[in-house]
């Protein structure tokens, strides 16, 4: 495999040679950099991909791991481990680093969906609130006499004046007054209002 033999699958990761490559890195050397690269891309992508599974993530991640590498190759100490252990414990660590950002961010727009699909506490309380109010002054408009609640069905459900409503009731202006002013104290009274 030549002077940068690396055997995957061996009790033991065997990087002859790369230690002073990336010593080399570590002082600014591209060309050293690109013989890193060459070593351990492939091997870093294969991780990353098993990892992430998303291709164009999984390559994102390996570019970000490459820059890593070469950022911070002066930490590198071989008394620790090999080269490729260390490359490759820096690609799993941004490979699960990225699952679980995925992870935290779909689970963000699941419990987003899931507020905006359900009504505000406030928002069922008042729709309640309105539907009690409306049986209940539909219930009071019953308990009026006739003549009450037709002046008033006139003059507040469909907007008469008092003398549109006397004309629709062929009644006097003073008398639809009086109706409307005896059927609201009357309303008043039933729904519990107090002034």
């Amino acid at each position: 495999m030549g002077d940068h033999e690396v055997t995957v699958g061996s009790p033991r990761l065997r990087d002859p040679g790369l230690s002073q490559v990336v010593a080399r890195v570590a002082s600014g050397d591209k060309d050293a950099f690109g013989t890193l690269y060459e070593a351990v891309a492939a091997p870093v992508l294969g991780l990353v991909r098993s990892v992430v599974r998303d291709p164009a993530q999984s390559e994102e991640v390996a570019q970000d791991v490459m820059v890593e590498v070469w950022r911070t190759a002066a930490r590198f100490s071989p008394d620790r481990g090999s080269v490729m252990a260390w490359v490759m414990t820096m690609a799993h660590r941004r490979a699960v680093d990225r699952v679980r950002a995925e992870q935290a961010a779909s689970e963000r727009e699941r419990r987003s969906a899931r507020r905006e699909r359900m009504p505000a506490y406030d928002e069922v309380s008042e729709a309640v609130t309105a539907r009690l109010e409306s049986e209940q002054v539909r219930r009071c408009l019953r308990s009026l006499t006739e003549v009450q609640r037709q002046a008033l069905t006139l003059a507040y459900y469909r907007g008469y004046t008092c003398r549109e409503v006397a004309a629709s009731l062929s009644a006097p202006v003073g008398t639809v007054k009086t109706r409307l002013r005896d059927g609201l104290i009357r309303l008043r009274d039933c729904m519990g209002v107090t002034v």
